[in-house]
């Protein structure tokens, strides 16, 4: 990897999810819900640039093309009036109850059709915002049991799935955001890897490339900076959702670096050595019992962390790594990231 000539600057973005009521499955909520609008006009005060959205986040999923319309403007305009961008459009496909079994690889074909109606709804709403990138977390699209599905013909529904949304809109970009399990117990494409290669079997491979989520990687047991680096090398990261994971969990969206500091900085490194052009998106949770005055703090402490790493990242000597590498002096090598981590 070559170090840029010239330090770019990052644009943050986060989803209006991430400033949640802190329920979990075991509980209540535990803070009041805050409005969209009042959310949006968080954005600029915390220092982020764009938003992230799922195509229920901006209108209800059962809304006619009319009112769709109508509701997108509304959206638009305040996106305008904060000075706010549109990251990327996801349709939120694992909530309905005709995707229980999954969207694209459902089996049965109707609840199929629904999934890619809405999909392509969710490309007509990004058009709106002037959005070109759409997110495919493909949630449900595995099974609880291996025998419950045809895995082969899983596979070509999912590719088919994305053909038609490529075809739908000459200008979208198709990113693939894979995790291995939750909320099905095993998923079908469960990492990047898996997603790049059916890029390369798609109608038009130059658009479709994938987002990387940390925790995602680290429930697979890969280091995410592994899987941005192999995306960078295929030109294919186009976004990516920094946090952190403890083990191999459930997806508990912690802090960026508040877990593992060393893993969060490898990540920064790779993202600046390798000339990543993308948005720095967040996808994080206020600890659950958070009061409601700092339920925010999640956000700007990750956006710290990532900036402060970064700072890290551009003071490591490049000569000096490959001198310890030569020598094949890994320990050297080691001390050497530990003590830049430590201040020193």
């Amino acid at each position: 990897m070559i170090a840029p000539s010239q330090p770019r600057r990052y644009r943050f973005t986060f989803g209006p999810w991430n400033i949640s009521t802190g329920m979990d499955p075991f509980g209540p909520a535990v803070r009041k819900e805050v409005v969209f609008a009042a959310k949006i006009r968080e954005y600029k005060k915390l220092g982020f640039d764009g938003v992230q959205f799922h195509d229920d986040d901006v209108v209800p999923a059962d809304l006619g093309p009319v009112e769709t319309r109508k509701g997108v403007a509304k959206v638009k305009k305040i996106l305008d009036g904060e000075g706010l961008f549109c990251e990327f459009l996801a349709p939120r496909l694992w909530e309905h109850p005709k995707t229980i079994d999954g969207g694209f690889t459902a089996n049965n074909p109707s609840e199929r059709k629904y999934a890619l109606e809405r999909a392509k709804r969710t490309v007509d709403i990004a058009n709106g915002l002037d959005c070109r990138d759409i997110v495919l977390w493909l949630a449900r699209e595995g099974t609880y049991i291996r025998e419950a599905k045809d895995p082969l013909a899983s596979y070509e529904r999912i590719l088919e799935a994305v053909n038609a949304l490529l075809a739908h809109d000459a200008h979208i970009r198709i990113l693939g955001e894979m995790k291995p399990n939750e909320p099905m117990d095993q998923a079908y494409l469960p990492t990047p890897g898996h997603f790049l290669a059916l890029c390369y079997r798609t109608s038009d491979p130059a658009r479709c490339g994938v987002l990387i989520e940390s925790a995602h990687s680290i429930l697979a047991g890969l280091d995410p900076s592994d899987d941005m680096a192999y995306a960078l090398w295929h030109k294919k990261l186009w976004s990516v959702h920094l946090n952190d994971q403890n083990g191999l969990k459930y997806d508990q969206d912690k802090t960026f670096g508040s877990v593992d500091l060393r893993r969060a900085f490898n990540q920064v490194w790779v993202l600046e050595r390798g000339g990543y052009d993308g948005c720095i998106g967040l996808d994080v949770k206020a600890m659950r019992t958070t009061k409601q005055a700092d339920q925010t703090r999640h956000l700007v402490n990750s956006r710290q962390m990532f900036l402060r790493l970064l700072e890290v990242a551009r003071s490591v000597d490049v000569a000096k790594v490959e001198q310890y590498r030569s020598e094949r002096n890994y320990e050297g090598l080691e001390m050497y990231i530990l003590e830049k981590l430590m201040g020193k």
